[in-house]
């Protein structure tokens, strides 16, 4: 940035008189804090920092960035654990500050700023009793969230949140501000529902709510590990003849410290199930019975409460500052092998941090055409997720991101070579290619279209055609 400012100065001061956010350059007060994201491993030093309050300041930090041939990464709400978001020598344009959401209660429909977290869009929402799926930790922003598919408690019951994506304000590469919906650009609609930030920048949605809550059935069972292969045997026929309204998180992680839970078991390896019934209360009393009295649950929280409780109850187990570092499969099934494996994952967390996690994949999410989003195959069954987390004075980075990546190999034999974009991390072309295999080409053309020359690929990067002969 210093040889750019050197040669363009005057350019930089006309950003600067424009720009009604904050210009953030290294040396400055705010620099530390501003260029850390939610994945404590990511330790990358931009040359510059906009933080824009506005589209304007988006599309004035674009232009300068393009017009100066910077590299460009974009920040939502600095959540991504691939660490795109921030690059050394690049222009960050970090979006956190746009903010509001307005609902419309009436129509049922909500339009959220790119800065937004999930919290806060619940938030907004919950007010008038109604939700879109979102994201399980509070503090995840929409953007990304959004614009890879979206995992949530209701994809069960209102499948992805792409499935319920309305419109995009979107910054293409060239500058143009467009409104993008399936009425006035259906292809680029289609690419956006799951595409990433391969085409613009995106700087508000739109989106589809429904009647839940303000009290849902909802909370987690706890087993022993060892009872783990007794739960999940029955969960692989459960699920995906279960009701729409119920969704159904696993999670396995060393036993935290709760009140419910027996203190002998804390730290050790424990498995269990979040789960959210977002129907009739006694209903779902009634459907989740045979689940949680499968063995001899450790403890049992599922309860009425707030549907904004649910959606806040791994927030701890997220906190920001740790490393992390993910691989997720997509299982047609849970065969007795992958369960075993699951399970011996599970027994050798790297850290107290570290867990796995995944989704029951059936219901409203599992009926969407496959070439109705980007996202492509929708086949009901399982999505697993190995997560090493940890502290930042751990000196075993390395050992831990290994132990993912063995174990994600290990149980990929399993899979059916799917990817959903929402996990990508640094998987590569070939990791990239997976997740979106049927509608490649697709894809590609939208990249010819938009964004031809790769300024937007400081992400799960789809190449335009000319850069990839």
């Amino acid at each position: 940035m210093d040889a750019v400012l050197e040669t363009s100065r005057h350019a930089f001061h006309e950003l600067r008189m424009r720009f009604r956010g904050a210009l953030i350059q290294p040396g400055e007060e705010a620099y530390a804090e501003s260029r850390r994201i939610w994945n404590g491993a990511v330790d990358r030093r931009p040359a510059l920092i906009a933080r824009c309050v506005d589209a304007d300041d988006v599309l004035a930090a674009l232009r300068f960035a393009r017009d100066h041939e910077l590299p460009i990464s974009v920040r939502g709400s600095g959540h991504g654990v691939a660490g795109n978001a921030v690059a050394d020598g690049a222009i960050m344009i970090d979006l956190s500050l746009l903010k509001g959401v307005s609902v419309d209660p009436a129509a049922r429909l909500a339009r959220a700023a790119a800065g937004v977290t999930s919290g806060e869009f619940d938030l907004a929402t919950q007010r008038h009793g109604l939700a879109t799926t979102g994201g399980t930790v509070s503090h995840v922003g929409i953007s990304g969230l959004t614009l890879h598919g979206g995992f949530g408690h209701l994809l069960r019951r209102h499948g992805l949140t792409v499935d319920n994506l309305r419109g995009v304000d979107l910054i293409t590469a060239d500058g143009r501000q467009m409104h993008v919906d399936v009425e006035t650009e259906p292809e680029l609609f289609w690419g956006l529902r799951g595409g990433g930030g391969n085409f613009g920048i995106a700087t508000a949605f739109s989106y589809d709510l429904h009647s839940v809550g303000p009290l849902v059935l909802g909370g987690p069972v706890y087993w022993p590990l060892g009872q783990a292969s007794e739960v999940l045997g029955f969960l692989r026929d459960f699920a995906p003849q279960a009701p729409d309204d119920l969704g159904i998180m696993l999670v396995a992680h060393r036993a935290p410290p709760l009140p419910f839970l027996p203190p002998e078991r804390y730290g050790a390896p424990t498995f269990g199930l979040l789960l959210t019934w977002a129907g009739d209360i006694a209903e779902g009393r009634q459907v989740l019975a045979p689940l949680v009295h499968v063995g001899s649950p450790l403890g049992d929280l599922v309860r009425p409460v707030p549907y904004r409780a649910v959606q806040t109850l791994l927030d701890g187990a997220a906190a920001p500052g740790n490393g992390a570092h993910w691989r997720s499969v997509r299982l047609p099934a849970l065969s007795d092998a992958a369960i075993e494996l699951f399970i011996s994952m599970a027994d050798s967390l790297p850290t107290p941090l570290s867990f796995l996690t995944g989704w029951a994949i059936s219901g409203a999410a599992s009926r969407v055409a496959p070439d109705a989003t980007a996202v492509g195959l929708r086949d009901v069954g399982f999505e697993l997720r190995i997560i090493a987390m940890w502290p930042p004075e751990d000196s075993g980075a390395g050992q831990h991101v290994s132990w993912v990546n063995n174990g994600w190999k290990r149980l990929a034999a399993y899979g059916n070579g799917r990817q959903y974009p929402t996990f990508l991390t640094d998987e590569g072309l070939a990791g990239v290619h997976s997740a979106y295999r049927d509608g490649w080409s697709r894809l590609v053309a939208l990249k010819d279209r938009y964004d031809p020359t790769n300024i937007f690929r400081l992400n799960a990067n789809i190449p335009p055609s000319a850069l990839s002969e």
